[in-house]
């Protein structure tokens, strides 16, 4: 497995020599500096942890700063750890989008967007109960029956209802990587990614 860490910039299209357009996802990826390396002999499994975007010191705990110092670089916002990286780094070295090559399938997880608290019609595709006439009060777009009044006397476990919608963690599968600008650190992403401009993503193999 291989992997790193970038920001979602935005989305773009591009087109192939045949004409054929396909929407992208531009992604800043890296670069990521190695903070830690782990091992089967030391810690009971094998994996490279990868760190992005500078902090400030005076925002960073003594702990924090003396993590990043092992690898000789200033505190970072966002770690994380990829298990069983297939290209050999030590604690310090750099990863950027070179471990990636065009065509190549990968995986993207980000948080989507928060949409706050949200009814039954936009959360869970209801199509709204009864006819807009004939006396009907508001109830346009309500949820209807919530149970089986001969069964037990409670909302059983799982009913869709309103509620807060958004902000979950997504993995989108399947996507490829359309292009890559090493200069820049940007890489095109076939399709949509989950979460606004500006969020944190992981892009793994």
């Amino acid at each position: 497995m291989k992997g790193i860490i970038g920001k979602k910039v935005g989305m773009t299209s591009i087109f192939d020599p045949t004409g054929k357009q396909t929407a992208c996802t531009i992604i800043e990826a890296g670069p990521c500096v190695v903070t830690q390396v782990k091992t089967k002999e030391t810690d009971g499994y094998s994996a490279l942890q990868l760190s992005f975007g500078d902090k400030k010191e005076k925002n960073s705990s003594s702990a924090a700063i003396n993590h990043f110092s092992k690898a000789q670089t200033s505190p970072k916002r966002f770690s994380k750890e990829f298990r069983d990286f297939s290209v050999t780094k030590t604690i310090g070295e750099t990863v950027t989008v070179d471990i990636f090559s065009e065509g190549e399938t990968i995986e993207v997880v980000g948080t989507t967007k928060g949409k706050g608290f949200q009814g039954v019609v936009k959360r869970h595709g209801f199509s709204g109960v009864g006819q807009q006439s004939h006396g009907q009060h508001d109830r346009q777009r309500a949820p209807g029956s919530l149970g089986n009044s001969s069964d037990a006397s409670r909302v059983m476990k799982g009913m869709r209802m309103a509620g807060r919608m958004g902000n979950d963690r997504v993995k989108m599968k399947g996507l490829k990587v359309v292009k890559i600008f090493a200069d820049k650190n940007y890489i095109l992403v076939s399709g949509s990614v989950p979460g606004h401009n500006g969020s944190i993503v992981l892009i793994q193999k």
